[in-house]
């Protein structure tokens, strides 16, 4: 178990051809490999995390949901101003 001055330890196995590939890809990105992995991986569990569509919402939440969901909508004059704008690619 790491101290809580180190970082814990991800180990990944992958066939030779991955690593090379893998290797090839951290140097065209200027980076280390391990930094390249690390950096991919993150992106991809943010992705899938993003695109997670099941959302569960425990018993002892729901009337607080309910309510939330049934609330009149706020005023938001940033939003307001925001619409009002005409676009950029239209100037």
């Amino acid at each position: 178990m790491p101290t809580p001055n180190q970082t814990p330890v991800l180990s990944v196995r992958v066939s030779r051809s991955e690593r090379d590939l893998l290797e090839q890809a951290a140097e065209q990105a200027h980076t280390n490999l391990s930094d390249f992995v690390r950096r991919k991986a993150l992106e991809a569990a943010e992705l899938e995390v993003l695109e997670h569509r099941v959302v569960t919402i425990p018993a002892a939440n729901w009337s607080t949901f309910e309510a939330w969901v049934s609330a009149p909508p706020k005023a938001v004059p940033a939003l307001r101003d925001l619409a009002a704008t005409r676009p950029a690619w239209q100037d």
